[in-house]
């Protein structure tokens, strides 16, 4: 083989990994992965709320024993939630991911009376342990929103690389098993406020106090 022959094969191997770059070869699995980062994260914002939930249950039962169907529905909400698939499989099954969807929503509505109840009982006001589990627990729905919103976008950023050219020529190709992965929707329920009424308190018995015997 010539010099000059030897020369081209060489320079051949090197163009050959730029020119698939440039056609963005890699674009489909460094998108995926971080969308499949962001999902994790969404898991963790998730659990990390879980956690919360069996000490602030406790500690209401201890001033609001009487709202025995607020705490009920919040600890079942939790369990369905715990129970519901969560891995990054469910993102590109539409009715796993769904029902995980749905069982977070569930837990979120659950939640909702419990951040209004010291207005109704005001002695948990006075406790330090109850104030920090719900400021723990706005912080972490804060993060919850920002985790979505994050992994939306990197959805958003992957799905379409799976359409657009040159990038489709290599989903049908070579990354034919990475499949579009499914987004988080805005619930109906989010687009207000929930109504919250706890009704009166046992008749002779003052806020905070514990139900009659």
């Amino acid at each position: 083989m010539s010099p000059i022959q030897r020369f081209s094969r060489l320079a051949l191997l090197l163009v050959i990994p730029l020119a698939l770059a440039a056609c963005g070869v890699n674009s489909i699995p460094t998108k995926e992965e971080r969308a499949k980062a962001q999902w994790a994260e969404v898991q963790n914002q998730y659990q990390r709320r879980a956690d919360l939930v069996p000490n602030l249950v406790a500690t209401v039962k201890g001033y609001a024993a009487q709202e025995s169907s607020v705490l009920i529905g919040v600890t079942q909400a939790r369990a369905g939630a715990l129970q519901v698939k969560s891995d990054a499989s469910i993102t590109t099954d539409p009715a796993a991911f769904q029902r995980y969807a749905a069982a977070q929503n569930s837990l979120s509505l659950a939640l909702a009376p419990m951040r209004v109840l010291q207005e109704n009982y005001p002695d948990l006001k006075s406790n330090e342990n109850f104030m920090a589990l719900q400021s723990q627990l706005e912080g972490t729905e804060n993060r919850i929103a920002i985790a979505r919103r994050d992994y939306n976008e990197a959805v958003r950023d992957f799905n379409t690389t799976l359409r657009t050219f040159p990038q489709v020529i290599w989903a049908k190709t070579l990354y034919g098993s990475s499949k579009p992965m499914e987004l988080f929707q805005a619930t109906a329920t989010a687009q207000s406020a929930p109504t919250v009424d706890f009704g009166a308190p046992p008749a002779g018995a003052a806020p905070g106090s514990a139900p009659p015997k």
